[in-house]
């Protein structure tokens, strides 16, 4: 048996990486072209350049530039209609989104807040009955959702890092965005008043915002009275709490960050 020295192993991964054939690399040194196959494989492969196998995509967040208002408003989104999965068959756990049908302007902004999170991941869309899952797939949803864990979100804590923190009072109104689009409604309420003797018909918008997890109500609440926005919550037998945002001044702040789903 033939053994080769560093020398001569470091001379072929040289004229490997400057182009030259495994054939004329072999006949060169004078080594066995399987041997000099397997050196040029092994060093494709510690540098992450093996043919047919794609190197992993940077993490937004520990890797890159996250953009910081389109993970805002992700972020509501997944408090509200999100969840994340993973089983044995997926390499990479997958982030899915519940947008209703009725509301094709609610998917494409969904889309495209993912496609600004994770720049190097591919978005689809999977057909429901009653509405779209917007979803995607990446290695490093633990890295931007830390939030994530077994059983559904209203019976685990649900606490912002310090790093998620920072980025909801940067980006409040994105936040609010997210949470009002998934969990969210703007309505028109209407009420009757006595007037002069006679009863009449007003009409006025009026927000809300329906989650079981309390520690996501109080995320919700939290940022409204940073943003100066008025809210009560309203009784309720069910478990589900209601926030209502109906003053006429938090309603028009509402309008014009917020807006009602299309």
């Amino acid at each position: 048996m033939n053994f080769h020295g560093t020398q001569v192993r470091q001379k072929a991964l040289t004229l490997l990486r400057d182009g030259t054939k495994n054939a004329e690399v072999a006949r060169r040194l004078n080594v066995p072209k399987g041997t000099i196959g397997y050196w040029k494989h092994v060093d494709r492969a510690r540098r992450g350049e093996c043919p047919g196998r794609a190197q992993r995509p940077p993490c937004p967040r520990c890797d890159g530039e996250l953009n910081r208002s389109a993970y805002a408003y992700l972020l509501g989104l997944y408090f509200g209609d999100g969840h994340i999965i993973q089983n044995r068959a997926m390499r990479s756990p997958s982030l899915s989104i519940a947008c209703a049908e009725a509301h094709p302007g609610l998917l494409d902004e969904c889309e495209r807040a993912m496609h600004d999170v994770f720049p190097n991941n591919s978005v689809c869309r999977v057909r429901r009955k009653g509405c779209w899952e917007v979803k995607l797939y990446s290695m490093h949803m633990w890295c931007l959702f830390p939030q994530h864990g077994p059983g559904r979100k209203h019976e685990r804590r649900i606490v912002l890092e310090l790093w998620q923190q920072e980025i909801v009072d940067a980006h409040p109104w994105e936040f609010i965005r997210g949470l009002i689009h998934s969990d969210g409604c703007r309505i028109t309420n209407w009420t009757t008043r006595l007037v002069g003797g006679e009863r009449k018909r007003y009409e006025y918008p009026r927000y809300f915002f329906t989650n079981t997890s309390t520690d996501i109500v109080q995320l919700f609440t939290d940022t409204l009275d940073k943003l100066g926005v008025e809210w009560k919550s309203l009784n309720q037998s069910r478990a589900a709490v209601t926030i209502s945002i109906a003053r006429k001044a938090s309603v028009a702040l509402m309008d014009a960050h917020v807006g009602p789903k299309h």
